[in-house]
């Protein structure tokens, strides 16, 4: 079993164009991204998976090891399966673990990377996994950006969970915790095949969250609650924020 680590990335974005290779306390950010996974457990092999030429080689440039995928797949997941069955079939097995670690979160906590593999690892049931962390902000709790996730298992919190459901909406409905989901996934190969090559579905349109493809087609989410500590970006506006807390690395994000 080999633990590969993708970080989807390319440079059309609408709301932030060239965003991988925006300088963030004088690196790219997908250097950052790609530095914090060299800082997780658990991880064999590390690829950004690149939409551009430009992207693969400024990851070359910094020491890192990319892969080219075409620039008009639709997803980041997609062009994660795309980098991974690129790799030569000598190097790949069915008990593999793919890990997906979005290329716009320059601070996060390497310990979530861990965990999600963790969770592969130690639960053949799971499909694939997540992280999650617990949510005690009223204002972000309501704003549609925050990603809710309803899980069994909430009473063991120490154990991994069950997705049940995601959500922008509030859920679940009444007294407890919440629980604010973070966009790290790991999967085993064949889930990640079915997943790419299932459809949208209805819910997933509905919500934006292309998780529930997943869950609707049948697949079995794990979850690990971990501390929270990421901060994604989507505006330059963000980078001042993210470069605060760089360099304050005992400060905590959820």
């Amino acid at each position: 079993m080999t633990v590969f680590t993708f970080i989807p990335a390319r440079m059309a974005a609408s709301r932030f164009p060239n965003k991988p290779l925006a300088k963030i306390l004088d690196k790219p950010m997908i250097q950052h991204v790609y530095e914090g996974a060299q800082r997780a457990i658990g991880i064999d092999k590390i690829y950004a998976a690149c939409g551009d030429v430009e992207l693969v080689e400024a990851v070359k440039a910094f020491g890192g090891e990319a892969v080219f995928t075409d620039p008009a797949l639709p997803s980041g997941t997609d062009r994660v399966w795309a980098a991974y069955q690129s790799l030569p079939d000598s190097e790949k097995s069915a008990d593999d673990i793919i890990v997906n670690l979005q290329g716009d979160i320059p601070f996060f906590n390497p310990e979530m990377v861990s965990e999600v593999i963790s969770v592969l690892k130690s639960q053949p049931d799971f499909d694939f996994a997540t992280v999650c962390a617990l949510l005690d902000d009223p204002e972000k709790a309501v704003h549609p950006s925050t990603v809710k996730i309803a899980m069994a298992g909430t009473e063991n919190p120490h154990q991994p969970m069950r997705a049940l459901y995601f959500s922008r909406s509030v859920i679940p409905h009444g007294e407890g915790p919440l629980f604010h989901h973070f966009g790290i996934y790991a999967y085993r190969p064949q889930a990640l095949e079915a997943f790419v090559n299932t459809p949208a579905s209805p819910l997933e349109k509905r919500e934006k969250l292309e998780q529930l493809r997943a869950l609707e087609a049948g697949l079995v989410c794990g979850v690990a609650v971990v501390d929270a500590m990421s901060l994604e970006v989507n505006h330059p506006e963000d980078i001042p924020m993210v470069e605060a807390a760089l360099q304050d690395p005992l400060r905590k994000i959820s």
